[in-house]
């Protein structure tokens, strides 16, 4: 199959990418390097670096002709998004209007949308499922969700179909450290430097962590599963961010104990998915352990 695949140079993307060039697929990548590393990008990738926004997207199309469209391409910065919520709409919602668009003009069959649980805001509850309200606590859970809906307005209005995938807190190799980095690769990047990280609030906060592995076999099964459908993305399992640590520290042998700072505006106390109606549709489930996968990581970043 021919797939187009925005942000194929960066962390969960780039793994997509070697996956379906191993099982045969011929693949196009678009990137602006914004946070994507050329070193991540699978070499048999046909490569693009343009913004989502940039009218140059149409000549992709044009030359590739994708049949499905696999749609990872963001601003993924919650502070960032507070900072300059200007920029984050015009990536994630104008950006992947205008790739919408492209499906559209050029009959691509099918697009999957890589979305986020910062789309549900605060739960009103425990483990949550698709049908949980909606109610984004920053600009960043607002705007990956107003894709959302645009994406059901070409669905309903030119028949574009799609799945999308909300992710729980994905973590792996690849990962970033910096900035708006997970929150597993920071704390393993502080702690290989001798450093003590950081923890926002009490570390009481408490999240669902999900291994690359696990989403990029996801991605894998929506190419022909799950049309026109909504799906959580996670384990199911709820852990804070003292538990975390706690349980990293130990596979690093670390004494360090992190430093607590105050709260972030915006992040979201708990949070953990209903992941059965995935399991279901894609005949799917999160198979790595938290251990299994933290020594994966450790291993990368070591």
């Amino acid at each position: 199959m021919k797939i187009l695949l925005t942000g194929g140079a960066g962390f969960i993307a780039s793994h997509i990418c070697d996956r379906l060039i191993s099982e045969g697929h011929e693949v196009a990548v678009i990137d602006n390097l914004s946070t994507g590393r050329l070193e991540f990008l699978n070499p048999r990738a046909y490569f693009y670096q343009l913004d989502l926004c940039d009218p140059a997207i149409a000549l992709v199309f044009q030359i590739e002709k994708p049949e499905l469209v696999i749609h990872h391409a963001a601003q993924v910065s919650v502070n960032n998004s507070w900072e300059n919520p200007v920029l984050d709409a015009a990536v994630n919602v104008v950006g992947s209007l205008n790739l919408y668009e492209n499906c559209r003009q050029y009959k691509v069959k099918k697009i999957i949308y890589a979305s986020s649980a910062a789309i549900y805001g605060e739960p009103l509850y425990l483990g949550i499922d698709e049908e949980h309200p909606v109610k984004p606590l920053s600009f960043y859970g607002l705007s990956k969700y107003l894709a959302e809906i645009y994406l059901k307005y070409y669905a309903g209005l030119f028949g574009l179909k799609f799945t999308i995938l909300r992710y729980a807190n994905v973590y792996g190799p690849r990962q970033r450290s910096d900035g708006e980095g997970g929150v597993i690769a920071i704390f393993l990047s502080s702690l290989l430097k001798g450093e003590a990280p950081v923890i926002f609030g009490q570390g009481e906060q408490s999240r669902d962590f999900i291994y690359v592995a696990d989403i990029v076999e996801a991605n894998i099964q929506a190419l022909t599963r799950a049309e026109n459908e909504v799906l959580n993305l996670g384990t199911g399992i709820e852990l804070n961010i003292n538990q975390l640590y706690a349980g990293i520290e130990a596979l690093l042998c670390s004494q360090l104990q992190p430093v607590y700072v105050p709260e972030r505006p915006g992040d979201i106390m708990h949070s953990y998915f209903d992941q059965r109606k995935a399991a279901k549709l894609l005949d799917w489930e999160a198979s790595y352990p938290l251990q299994d996968g933290l020594r994966k990581t450790i291993e990368y970043m070591s």
